[in-house]
């Protein structure tokens, strides 16, 4: 059941997790050498420029939905391999970092017993959702950030047939997938094990 009364901390959360998600892929295209985000609006931090809001909602309510892909032109890459990749990579590693952040910023917070309830709840979600939005987005299967990574690595006739006979259902797989619970299988385990990494480090900090 949806919780009405979370909605407070999870909507700014998932606002954070989307737009540097998003942010992270334009910001390396335009590193790469290629200004179509910063042509497009996608290079900035207001979430509105990142939002597709069927999808944003989708996330909220069934825990499965998209942002508004970042556009980007692989032929301006120097090196359109290294390009690809690296764009690919950069939303889930964002997404990874700012989930660090926010669970630093939690265990900081409390050692100096400054971390409220609501902060403390806010930060939580910021966790939750950078989490399971990278490693969802890792899932090979089209159009998520890891099928192009997949696509990048195969030989350019297999990377061909992944593209064109994987991709035009990718969008029914990914629904299969999260409705029978597969996903759910594959990404608590990679979420907890990131976190267990993540509160050892804090561990020894703090």
């Amino acid at each position: 059941m949806l919780d009405i009364s979370t909605m407070i901390y999870r909507i700014p959360a998932l606002l954070f997790a989307i737009t540097i998600h998003e942010y992270a892929h334009a910001q390396c295209a335009d590193s790469m050498g290629d200004p179509t985000p910063r042509y497009m609006g996608r290079l900035t931090f207001n979430p509105m420029a990142h939002l597709d809001p069927i999808g944003a909602l989708l996330l909220v309510v069934a825990g499965f939905g998209w942002a508004k892909p970042v556009a980007i032109n692989a032929s301006n890459f120097r090196n359109r391999k290294e390009g690809m990749l690296k764009v690919s990579i950069a939303g889930p590693a964002a997404n990874l970092f700012l989930c660090f952040l926010a669970a630093f910023i939690m265990a900081l917070m409390n050692r100096f017993g400054m971390l409220s309830d609501g902060v403390y709840r806010f930060l939580l979600w910021m966790q939750l959702y950078n989490v399971w939005f990278a490693f969802f987005n890792l899932i090979p299967v089209p159009p998520l950030d890891g099928s192009k990574i997949v696509s990048e690595l195969l030989p350019p006739a297999m990377a061909w047939k992944f593209d064109n006979v994987v991709g035009q259902y990718g969008f029914y797989i990914l629904i299969a997938l999260v409705f029978t619970g597969i996903t759910s299988m594959v990404i608590n385990p990679l979420a907890s094990a990131y976190m267990h990494f993540v509160n050892g480090i804090l561990r020894i900090i703090f």
